[in-house]
């Protein structure tokens, strides 16, 4: 059975078009090469998912006492959450919605297997 350890974090101000954009880059690699390549990229969302990337490294060192570099991202997604409705004024009394999006990231790290 393989051990799996998760870290999840919601309603995280970003676009889940974004995110995801990202977190292509990452799915299926080593934990310390995500991390590098996390810290490559120019995107605002960078620093969003590599907080959570750390605390399910930290989950799995802590809580499981597993090694950092034996480990590697089995699944990453960002689900839409909520969305922060929002109005801007526009011509002759009318107004457009602005919506601002959130996003839940789930990072989920296992063993590799050699």
């Amino acid at each position: 059975m393989e051990l799996n350890v998760k870290a999840i974090a919601k309603s995280v101000r970003m676009s889940p078009r974004k995110a995801k954009l990202v977190i292509d880059l990452i799915r299926g690699k080593k934990v310390g090469q995500a991390i590098a390549i996390l810290n490559g990229v120019e995107s605002t969302v960078k620093e969003p998912i590599s907080k959570v990337l750390n605390s399910a490294i930290a989950n799995a060192v802590n809580n499981h006492s597993l090694e950092v570099d034996s480990l590697y991202i089995k699944e990453i997604y960002a689900n839409p959450g909520s969305i922060l409705k929002r109005m801007r004024p526009r011509a002759k009394g009318s107004g457009d919605r602005i919506l601002k999006r959130t996003c839940h990231v789930t990072v989920v790290l296992a063993v590799k297997e050699n």
